[in-house]
């Protein structure tokens, strides 16, 4: 038996030891139980400690995506939704915080050429504070969690709103 490709990849970004820059874990452990299974059994999770040009290269034609992850450049707590096209022409200043290597818009944008077109997608990011070791985030971050679990949520129900 085969299993069907799925409709939508969530690239979970960040590690969970070093502060704030886990909160797309922890957000995302509560929005998978909370969805119906019909939508579940559509998307794909990745954990991407640090997102790279090959994460963005492997999602396949049809599919979308979510990125989430942890963001510098807002205000610690702030929740913010974009277009993966958006991210790539990005105002500057917002930076995810698993960019390490290469910057979030180099990587959709070297993507983009590569593929002829960015994955069609959705960005959403919390606005961290603290990323020190250890698995304590920021009580501005705490307090933001749900918030940041209904945009990951939102993204996902609208990104699969279109039946296969």
């Amino acid at each position: 038996m085969t299993v069907p490709a799925p409709d939508l990849r969530i690239l979970v970004c960040g590690t969970a030891d070093r502060g704030d820059d886990g909160a797309a874990l922890a957000a995302i452990s509560h929005v998978l139980p909370e969805l119906p299974e019909a939508l579940r059994g559509r998307i794909e999770i990745r954990r991407c400690p640090q997102l790279d040009v090959t994460d963005l290269l492997d999602i396949g034609v049809g599919e979308s995506a979510v990125v989430v992850d942890t963001v510098v450049g807002i205000e610690p707590g702030t929740v913010i939704t974009m277009s993966l096209d958006d991210l790539a022409r990005r105002p500057a200043g917002i930076a995810p915080r698993s960019s390490h290597a290469l910057s979030v818009d180099d990587a959709l944008l070297i993507a983009e050429v590569v593929r002829g077109t960015l994955p069609a997608g959705t960005f959403v990011g919390i606005g961290g504070r603290w990323f020190g070791y250890g698995e304590r985030f920021s009580r501005s971050v705490k307090g933001s969690l749900p918030a940041f679990a209904d945009a990951i949520r939102r993204s996902i129900e609208e990104l699969l709103a279109v039946p296969r």
